[in-house]
């Protein structure tokens, strides 16, 4: 049964059935004002059209399978009843609905949900961005009663300046305020949505951001950057010489554990990335080129910890830890007059992250394979189709490539 445009009746009833199997989004019309709204993230909800003493409006009338379609319609009938005799169902709804203010709503929701999210760093951006951006104006607001201005107020001071951030952060109050109106919280429209809505109050994020490269070294730059960051002592240190050694990501070498890794007397030394740790949700086994391995053998190991590369309380490194040794390595070149390690393009200070690119540029440059190069990086190769029939990872070649990335930086 095909989504109908707002306010046509439908040729023929919804059916127990459908309602049961439906996943396409859109509005599905029953009678007497209802249809079965199912979204894009798959959620379904009941909802009432209907006028109230002159304003038209929608009433939620809860979710199935919760509330079947035969509940649903007799409460649409009931709706419609009250409605005729001068009542209003929004009324009665509200005066019956228990008050939860949006704080409340975002911890319901984030105590199911986040289990969801493989990635701790994900899990974190979550309740972070909301804690940050959303809480201070929505935080102690009936989510009954937040409206497109709330959402808005919310959004338009790091629109332009934050727009990716505020783009996800758009999108998590959507879902839980879409939470909300499922659960019988809150009626109506969902104003965090943004097609037809929020589209049209606000510029579209691709038209006022452009995603930008993390800011790399040049590959000319490597020597001279590498022969100083050997000079520089600490634990944050040692790992930024273990990311750049093994063009892995700044979160995948902070977290990495002694027991991840493993001797292979075909493969020599191997790291392997469970893929709780990855971010395409994959395992990732690096080969670790020699100098990689007698960094690790000169690192200390703490007693009670499990991490390679641990913070003084025996946790993992903090985010910023491996950023704050190459803004000081910035800082001591700018001090004496020079321009420091700049992205050739950006002009930009080189970051953690850019250094991968720099590895993907020296790749490109000496001849190694495209596909073998982005196997190093963990990227996804091809299309679907050709990732199920390419299952090696190429490691032995991909060893030889390493280990000559080693003897760049060493030169």
């Amino acid at each position: 049964m095909a989504a109908r445009p707002p306010g046509r009746r439908p040729q023929k009833a919804l059916t127990a059935r459908f309602v049961e199997t439906v996943t396409n989004p859109g509005k599905y019309f029953d009678g007497n004002g209802l249809f079965l709204r199912v979204e894009t993230n798959g959620s379904r909800r009941w909802v009432q059209r209907i006028t109230i003493q002159g304003k038209r409006s929608e009433v939620g009338l809860g979710s199935p399978p919760a509330i079947s379609l035969a509940v649903a319609r007799q409460r649409a009938l009931e709706n419609k009843g009250l409605v005729m005799q001068g009542g209003d169902p929004l009324a009665v709804k509200r005066q019956t609905r228990q008050a939860l203010t949006f704080a409340e709503a975002v911890d319901i929701y984030l105590a199911s949900k986040l289990n969801e999210f493989k990635n701790e760093k994900h899990r974190k951006q979550w309740r972070s961005t909301l804690d940050t951006y959303a809480a201070p104006l929505l935080g102690r607001k009936d989510v009954a009663e937040i409206s497109v201005q709330d959402v808005l107020r919310v959004l338009e001071p790091i629109w332009k300046q934050k727009t990716e951030t505020a783009s996800r952060l758009r999108g998590r109050i959507e879902n839980v305020l879409s939470w909300a109106t499922v659960a019988g919280h809150r009626d109506g429209d969902n104003p965090a949505r943004w097609k037809g809505n929020l589209s049209e109050l606000m510029p579209k994020p691709n038209k006022i951001a452009r995603s930008e490269n993390q800011p790399a070294l040049a590959v000319a730059d490597i020597p001279r950057w590498w022969k100083e960051l050997e000079s520089k002592k600490g634990t944050a240190s040692s790992a930024l010489r273990f990311l750049t050694l093994t063009a892995a990501r700044s979160g995948e070498v902070r977290g990495m554990t002694w027991d991840e890794i493993a001797s292979d007397s075909d493969q020599g030394e191997v790291w392997t990335i469970p893929a709780t740790r990855m971010k395409n949700g994959r395992p990732h086994r690096v080969p670790l080129p020699v100098r990689a391995v007698a960094l690790l053998n000169d690192l200390p190991r703490l007693e009670g910890s499990p991490f390679v590369f641990f913070a003084p309380q025996g946790g993992a490194l903090s985010d910023m830890s491996l950023s704050a040794v190459m803004r000081r390595m910035q800082a001591t070149q700018e001090r004496v007059g020079k321009p420091g390690y700049l992205d050739p393009v950006s002009k930009r200070p080189a970051v953690p992250h850019g250094l991968r690119s720099t590895f993907r540029q020296w790749a490109a440059e000496r001849g190694y394979p495209r596909d073998m190069a982005e196997l190093a990086l963990a990227h996804w190769i091809g299309s679907e189709v050709e990732r199920a029939y390419q299952r090696a990872d190429m490691l032995a070649r991909r060893r030889e490539m390493m280990e000559a990335w080693a003897r760049f930086l060493f030169a």
